[in-house]
């Protein structure tokens, strides 16, 4: 029997990178999120320019699933070279829409599946006489097919064609055209709608739609940065471009038109943070953005920032690695690089933000967090926040809210004949006061020093004033634990032996997936750890549980390796569930992998208490 579904199925893309399908796909998602109706997509993709398969994923959820659910209802096979892959991948009772111009054989089909003919190609020859044109418009072809098979008002589209091509009314009558040339061959010539269709709903709500980029960008704006200095890297490339989109609107004087920020883009990673260190140090707030290879190049200057402590910000968007790996595919696989960055005794603050909405919020926290610390502080993206657009909460913003600048002294304090010791801790908190260039002109100078020194920054290789130096900075990392955003814990409806710890981008899956489990009578209390260093109740949430599932993207159960080091648990106690081939995470896989795990254990499923009805 075909799917049949309204507001709740996954429509797949197989595209060739290149072809100009990018744009079209973005185009079929959010004329259904115009209908009210929330999606959750995902851009897969290669990471030469043009040739290789690419693939976009819409999953349309009703009920506001923001992960990847895994599966595939409609399948819109558009590459030859994965045609087998697709079609496979398609759920029994599915749907496959193609390119019906040139016949296959039956044996590329599947019995359980729908088969969708369109003669795409033979439209578009016939239609225009440019071999380009007939490419795009071929793309906008298939949207139209679409928007009849599935009930997508073409109103919508229509609608969002002409705010893509604003003031470019030829093009946005040759799109709205092939939108209805698609539209019309479906209708005339198909069964529509199919049995996934799309309704008119008021689910969206207040929600944004933007990527984790830009968001991270505009959040460095409000946080206060002016500078970046950076070198590009996919995928994290946007994060500064972003930064300057919003720079030239909010940081240029209106009167003279000058810039109160500025962009360096670097010879190379090593001299852009150096850049971040050096404007820092001279007080500005300044950032990079980066991903895993920036991060390797960077260790020696993150190890003088640590040591001589100087605020930095980092914001890495982490991909598949190591080495080259795959720059264009997700992973978790950055946390213990850029939690024991540089060599020698280091710890450095990790935020891992969930959504864009995160991303935002923790730019600008991060940012303080560093002047307040003294220190380099990361923020740990990934390319599946980065560069794919989420549904999220608007961004918010106290404008009584002022910079944390930390423990600066002035030059009325140094004039007063206040104690100065670059490193000295005077409050217990191993935070010192630093003063910022010029401060003074007699008093409050300092070397400042990657070398050992004393609490007044004197050069000193005595070992017991280095270690009361580095031991200082462990108080100071203890201090960071207090300041740091919270984790989020999330009880099971039932009292249980398990818990899951999770962070970042399995967020949204690791929510669907929990009400899975929730659902087949196997409960499991959660908690969301959104920093490093780690607050106690992470601590006591593992002693709490006989068994803690800790579930990353990465092949090397990163978190669990930080957990274990800095908790002192008993690894026994840490079960991994692993996520590596490049693709964000599904709820269906973490349901399975949890199961079998529970499986394991003997854990039968306990049957949902009912629900009290409740009489007034």
């Amino acid at each position: 029997m075909p799917l049949t579904s309204i507001n709740d199925f996954v429509v797949k893309f197989a595209n060739v990178n290149g072809s100009g399908s990018a744009s079209a796909n973005l185009l079929f998602a959010k004329s259904i999120l115009r209908m009210g109706v929330p999606v959750a997509p995902r851009n897969i993709f290669p990471s030469n320019i043009q040739g290789l398969p690419t693939w976009y994923e819409v999953r349309v959820s009703g009920s506001g699933h923001r992960g990847r659910r895994g599966g595939v209802d409609l399948m819109v096979a558009m590459n030859p070279q994965t045609w087998d892959r697709d079609v496979a991948e398609v759920e029994p009772g599915g749907y496959l829409l193609y390119d019906s111009t040139k016949p296959l054989p039956p044996s590329k089909f599947r019995d359980d599946v729908t088969v969708i003919g369109v003669p795409l190609t033979a439209i578009c020859n016939a239609e225009y006489a440019d071999p380009r044109q007939r490419q795009l418009f071929k793309n906008i072809l298939y949207v139209g097919v679409l928007s009849a098979l599935l009930g997508i008002d073409p109103a919508v589209i229509e609608t969002l064609l002409a705010e893509q091509f604003k003031g470019k009314e030829k093009l946005v009558a040759a799109n709205v055209h092939a939108l209805h040339l698609g539209r019309d061959h479906a209708l005339a010539n198909l069964t529509c709608p199919i049995g996934l269709r799309v309704e008119h709903s008021d689910a969206v709500g207040e929600r944004i739609f933007v990527d984790g980029n830009n968001a991270a960008g505009l959040g460095c704006v409000y946080g206060g940065a002016t500078v970046a200095g950076w070198y590009p890297i996919t995928p994290s490339t946007s994060v500064v471009e972003a930064f300057g989109k919003y720079c030239k609107k909010f940081r240029t004087d209106p009167d003279t038109g000058k810039a109160r920020y500025a962009i360096v883009q670097a010879e190379d990673e090593l001299s852009a943070i150096g850049m971040v260190i050096g404007a820092a140090w001279n007080g500005a707030r300044a950032f990079t953005a980066t991903s895993g290879p920036g991060v390797s190049l960077m260790q020696e200057f993150f190890g003088l920032a640590y040591f001589a402590e100087i605020p930095a910000v980092l914001i890495d968007v982490q991909r598949g690695g190591p080495s080259t790996g795959m720059p264009t595919r997700t992973q978790q696989s950055d946390v213990l690089a850029c939690a024991y960055a540089s060599h020698g005794d280091t710890k450095h603050v990790l935020l891992f933000p969930e959504d864009p909405k995160e991303c935002f919020d923790f730019a600008v926290q991060a940012l303080d967090l560093a002047d307040r610390l003294q220190t380099p502080v990361f923020v740990m993206s990934d390319l599946d926040i980065g560069m794919n657009e989420w549904l999220c909460e608007p961004f918010t913003w106290d404008d009584t809210r002022h910079m944390d600048r930390g423990k600066v002294m002035t030059a009325e304090e140094l004039e007063a004949g206040k104690d100065f010791g670059r490193y000295k801790d005077v409050d217990g908190d191993g935070i010192p006061y630093r003063t910022y260039p010029g401060t003074h002109p007699a008093r409050g100078a300092y070397f400042t020093r990657g070398t050992s020194k004393d609490p007044y920054a004197r050069y000193s290789e005595e070992g017991a004033v280095y270690v009361d130096n580095v031991q200082r900075l462990l108080r100071k990392f203890a201090t960071a634990a207090r300041l740091v955003p919270a984790p989020v814990p999330r009880p099971a409806r039932q009292a249980t032996r398990f818990g899951v710890i999770h962070y970042g981008s399995t967020g949204p899956a690791m929510a669907e997936a929990l009400e899975v489990l929730e659902g087949q009578g196997l409960h499991v209390d959660a908690l969301r750890v959104r920093a490093f260093p780690f607050d106690d109740s992470v601590i006591e949430f593992i002693e709490r549980h006989d068994t803690v599932f800790v579930v990353e993207q990465n092949r090397d159960a990163q978190l669990r390796t930080l957990l274990i080091n800095e908790g002192a648990i008993d690894p026994a106690k840490l079960m991994p569930v692993l996520h590596y081939d490049g693709t964000p995470i599904t709820a269906r896989f973490i349901v399975s992998a949890i199961g079998e795990k529970l499986s394991a254990y003997n854990v039968a499923p306990q049957h949902m208490a009912p629900k009290r009805k409740v009489v007034s």
